[in-house]
């Protein structure tokens, strides 16, 4: 019997979920839960053989949870379920050593298959997302860079930057312009706009 966790902050969508694996002859839901931070002691609990994240919950975000299961329990495998299809999530889901990755509309049979191969370690990417992010461009900046791009997008003004991050303000006008620069844009907030939209901040 497959012991499944099952994250999902919709209530009638979790339990829509539950019951179709609950269908399934070899699937057990052994917890539900509604946010983010309640997955790793839940895990740590019940010692799920697979966790079910929705991606988009309260407190921590579906990733989040499933790098700290792989941290702490790495014998839980995650399936990461999601309604966004965008590559730079799919990309993150990677990095974030994640064993499956399924489209929340999929078929309710692809689910149930997708946690029995994710239990016995396959990997499990569905196709058109695998595509995606194959085809996605890699981020071309530095981690420095995006760290500095993450704090112009919240409003932060070059001082307040630069003392934030204890270099000096034209060090920091040098990493925008280069950020401008890589990212072919026509200025600071476009800028913004394209590492937005391509998932990078």
């Amino acid at each position: 019997m497959i012991r499944v966790l099952l994250a999902e902050d919709m209530h009638m969508v979790r339990g829509a979920l539950v019951a179709l694996l609950n269908l399934e002859s070899d699937i057990e839901v052994v917890a539900e839960v509604a946010s983010g931070d309640e997955i790793l002691p839940t895990a740590k609990a019940v010692q799920p053989d697979v966790a079910v994240i929705d991606i988009d919950l309260p407190g921590k975000d579906g990733l989040t949870a499933a790098m700290e299961i792989h941290e702490s329990l790495p014998d839980v495998h995650t399936l990461i379920l999601t309604s966004l299809g965008r590559p730079g999530t799919v990309r993150r889901a990677l990095d974030a050593k994640v064993n499956g990755f399924l489209l929340k509309d999929a078929p309710s049979d692809k689910l149930a298959n997708a946690v029995r191969s994710v239990a016995v370690g396959r990997r499990v990417i569905d196709s058109e997302l695998a595509l995606a992010a194959w085809e996605t461009d890699e981020c071309p900046l530095t981690p420095r860079e995006i760290e500095i791009l993450r704090l112009a997008a919240r409003g932060r003004n070059v001082a307040d930057i630069a003392s934030e991050l204890y270099l000096s303000p034209g060090t920091v006008r040098n990493y925008l312009a280069a950020v401008v620069t890589k990212l072919n844009a026509r200025n600071r907030v476009h800028a913004i706009r394209i590492a937005t939209e391509a998932e990078w901040l």
